[in-house]
């Protein structure tokens, strides 16, 4: 078994990075609305949302703590419905429409692979939806963005829909895959642009366009979209405006608190990094909830750590997971500050190599071959902290089962989380691994006989704990990461499988957007055209980034003139379209 050995900068719990006035006086409402209205159909970022229609906090503060209250402490639900009406702009009132300047109903060269009449009348359907999702932030946000939550920016959104009403980060490189697909070029622009301003603004892209969101990221992957776009557009403009913020973001994740470097049993050093939100308090848009979890610890200092997991986990973009718990029934034992996840180092490899990639276009050699190095140590780094042999899969490492603060650590390969995640196989996504012929056909039997790949598409994990990233749910992103990796690599083998799971993932879109009139954001696996259920909030409907993967999908693939979407069953070989 092999030893090694964990060195970071100490830290004392770690930065916090503070929210508004606003933000926390929103949390009282929220908490006061669940007091008065009850459980039921409530959701606590509804009211985090809100905005002020007065100029003025204090005297809206004033306002709600003049109140009436009950001997329990709880407004009469009169009386805060009236307070609610006078005094706030309704969530989402800020975000307002504009329909994308690049839309039209059916692009010329649109989805030219899809000759089925009846799969591209649902396709066109789809990219309808761009408009139903599309808008800008109010002038009113831009002119006062103290009286808002909804922060600003200076171009066009596109947000993934219902109680999601604004942009977030790695959604939005999903979106931007199907806008291309839909030939609407200036509007994944304006995504990039509005994500740039966010590093400028903060030193990385917030999670998501709020005020309370300004103590973590999300996944990275705003590389990857100014490449896509580059890729198809050659805007060298958008390039050159994007490096600064990408070289700005690169430094976010690879020091500090997220930075991770491990000495293996021959030393060698390796430099990894982690999710790490600079938070340790209850995330305002989930406050009451988070606060009920807490509750079952005994110390604050127990309770500090816990929120930070919660908040770390947010940025992982899988919240939440059985993935991230040390014990799988126990909430509270989330510890996802003591993982070096696999995705995440994926996700800043592509980076490096996106960086070396648009720096080179540019004219920057010397910044374009020191991320070549860069990708070379972290694609070495990935195999030896994360591969398994003998599962031919990369596995999550545990950092350790104490405090992630400690100067050092020492580990055991015996470390590695040995349960099925979806995100296992998320290193097939880069090329420095998908073009490895053999190593692609061992991690495709691994992936065919580890039980992910269900009748719709390919599970989250084998753990049902009743969280939404778990099984049977299966989420866009990951289907997407996995197939196209299988479908960029020279395996025949690889590549059949990828178009099989990119059929089942379409049709049961297909079969649930007919039956529900909507795009889900997560489906069950295990049932043609069941949306995923789980988790903390009710399903949500839109939805930006099952719409991108549907029409990406569909413009790699296609479908033929001779293939029924209905006739599609579990068990049936279909071959190359």
């Amino acid at each position: 078994m092999t030893v090694t050995r964990a060195l970071q900068q100490p830290c004392s719990g770690g930065p916090v990075v503070h929210t508004t006035p606003l933000v926390n006086f929103l949390e009282r409402v929220q908490e006061a609305a669940l007091d008065t209205f009850g459980e039921k159909n409530y959701d606590p970022k509804l009211y985090i949302d809100f905005s002020l229609k007065s100029n003025n906090l204090s005297a809206t503060i004033d306002a709600f703590d003049k109140l009436p209250r009950s001997e329990n402490g709880s407004v009469p639900v009169p009386d805060l419905q009236e307070f609610i009406e006078i005094w706030f702009g309704g969530a989402g009132d800020d975000m307002v429409y504009a329909e994308p300047a690049d839309f039209v109903p059916e692009p010329e060269g649109f989805l030219p692979k899809v000759v089925n009449p009846e799969v591209r009348a649902w396709a066109l359907e789809v990219h309808s939806l761009w408009k139903n999702l599309s808008g800008k932030v109010s002038g009113s946000v831009l002119d006062r963005p103290d009286l808002h939550t909804l922060l600003p920016l200076p171009e066009p959104v596109v947000i993934p829909g219902s109680r999601f009403r604004e942009v977030y980060y790695w959604d939005s490189y999903w979106i931007i895959r199907g806008l291309l697909a839909s030939k609407m070029h200036e509007t994944a622009k304006s995504i990039v642009i509005n994500l740039i301003s966010l590093v400028e603004t903060y030193g990385y892209v917030l999670n998501g366009a709020r005020a309370y969101y300004t103590n973590r990221s999300q996944p990275p992957l705003l590389s990857a979209m100014v490449r896509t776009i580059y890729n198809r557009t050659g805007d060298l403009e958008l390039v050159k405006n994007a490096l600064p913020a990408l070289l700005k973001e690169y430094q976010f994740w690879n020091s500090g608190i997220h930075k991770v470097t491990i000495e293996d049993g021959e030393a060698n050093n390796h430099v990894l990094s982690r999710y790490y939100a600079k938070w340790n308090k209850p995330r305002p848009e989930a406050s009451v909830k988070d606060k009920a979890f807490a509750s079952k610890l005994s110390s604050d200092s127990e309770k500090e750590q816990f929120y930070r997991e919660l908040a770390s986990t947010a940025e992982t973009g899988w919240d939440f997971s059985s993935r991230w718990m040390r014990n799988i029934s126990d909430f509270t034992t989330l510890s996802t500050t003591s993982i070096l996840p696999v995705d995440l180092n994926v996700f800043l490899l592509g980076m490096e190599l996106d960086i070396a990639f648009l720096a080179k276009v540019v004219g920057d050699d010397a910044t374009s071959e020191r991320f070549l190095e860069a990708s070379q140590a972290r694609k070495q780094a990935i195999n030896s902290v994360f591969w398994n042999e003998e599962k031919g899969q990369w596995l999550d490492y545990w950092i350790n089962n104490g405090t992630t603060c400690e100067e050092s650590h020492t580990w055991e390969a015996g470390n590695q989380n040995h349960n099925v995640y979806a995100s296992n196989y998320a290193p097939l996504w880069i090329d420095l691994f998908n073009s490895d012929t053999s190593l692609v056909e061992k991690v495709r039997q691994s992936l065919e006989s580890s039980g992910l790949v269900c009748m719709a598409g390919i599970a989250t994990s084998m753990i049902n704990s009743g969280q939404q990233w778990d099984f049977p749910n299966g989420w866009a992103p990951l289907q997407h990461m996995i197939v196209e990796g299988l479908v960029r690599s020279g395996s025949q083998e690889a590549r059949s499988m990828a178009h099989d799971i990119a059929v089942r993932w379409i049709k049961t879109n297909y079969v649930a957007y007919k039956e529900t009139g909507v795009m889900h954001e997560k489906y069950d696996v295990e049932n043609w055209g069941a949306f995923g259920g789980g988790g903390l909030y009710k399903p949500q409907t839109g939805f930006g980034w099952s719409n991108g993967v549907v029409l990406a999908f569909l413009e790699e693939f296609g479908w033929p003139q001779d293939l029924k979407i209905d006739s599609v069953s579990y068990g049936t070989k279909i071959d190359e379209f």
